[in-house]
């Protein structure tokens, strides 16, 4: 109405409107459309209420009561987006490398941008559970495992980690459940590891029994074991390991059958070289 001319009246109402849709992150090239129709035909603003809006308030109600029906949310929010396995440190790529990426680009996704990221965090973790996904830990897990009890001897748990050049001692039951876990940690722990100097001392001092029937200091592996065990079953999937030693800061994962009964163990080094032999089979 206010420009005379149709070509121009057309340029400057589709330029106009695709101007603001881009702004607002909406591109809908049919919007451009819709304003060149108006332009190029003369009409008054009854044009906006009907047939332009009327039309958009039928599409949204179709569209609600499509997803309503569907079980999906419309409007839909975007959740927040994660990786399937683990924090953003461990994966390919990282947030600031996904602003970049957008950055390098410069142009508008209609995608929004957290369900991009979501997106491609499935697509490698699907990826990786291609590559991976076969394996599990039973086809990887040491089978012949060495074991404590609660009531074994420092001394004694202690000799056969260090005889047998192993840095985990799984501790279970009378029937084989597990219940606890002891490293070399914790016996450099117990043994005073935030003061170096003279540890190889007070650790010899800790694994010597005393001798007596009260002690002030642990004396089997009952006493500082840590009780609270990171473990998988047999079925579970290689990739499950991951975020555990990734992120737990473990080294040593027990693996249990279904009656939670010591089977296996696998350490770091069992799920490099498992990983090494997927990529390169």
């Amino acid at each position: 109405m206010l420009i005379p001319d149709p070509a121009w009246a057309g340029a400057v109402a589709v330029g106009v409107a695709i101007g603001v849709m881009f702004a607002l992150r909406c591109l809908h090239p049919p919007g451009g459309a819709a304003a060149l129709l108006a332009a190029m035909s003369g009409v008054d603003l009854h044009f906006v209420l009907f047939p332009v809006l009327g039309n958009c308030v039928l599409i949204v109600a179709a569209g609600m009561l499509y997803n309503a029906m569907t079980g999906r949310r419309y409007p839909h929010v975007a959740a927040a987006p994660k990786s399937a396995t683990g924090p953003e440190q461990n994966t390919r790529f990282t947030t600031a490398d996904l602003n970049a990426a957008l950055e390098h680009y410069n142009q508008v996704v209609d995608v929004n941008r957290d369900e991009l990221e979501t997106l491609l965090r499935h697509a490698e973790a699907a990826a990786f559970q291609r590559n991976f996904g076969d394996l599990r830990c039973a086809d990887i897990m040491a089978r012949d495992v060495q074991t404590a009890n609660f009531g074994t001897p420092l001394d004694q748990a202690w000799s056969v980690m260090q005889k047998r050049r192993i840095k985990a001692l799984p501790v279970v039951d009378r029937v084989g459940r597990i219940v606890g876990i002891v490293t070399v940690a914790d016996f450099m722990r117990h043994a005073g590891m935030d003061k170096p100097r003279g540890i190889h001392g007070r650790l010899r001092r800790l694994v010597t029994p005393s001798g007596r029937v009260h002690s002030e200091k642990p004396e089997v592996i009952g006493q500082i074991m840590t009780t609270h065990v990171s473990k998988l079953t047999v079925d579970r999937h290689l990739t499950e390991l991951v975020p555990l030693f990734a992120d737990g800061g473990h080294h040593h994962i027990p693996i249990v059958d279904h009656d939670d009964k010591l089977t296996g163990i696998i350490t770091q080094t069992d799920l490099v070289k498992a990983l090494y032999g997927a990529t390169h089979r």
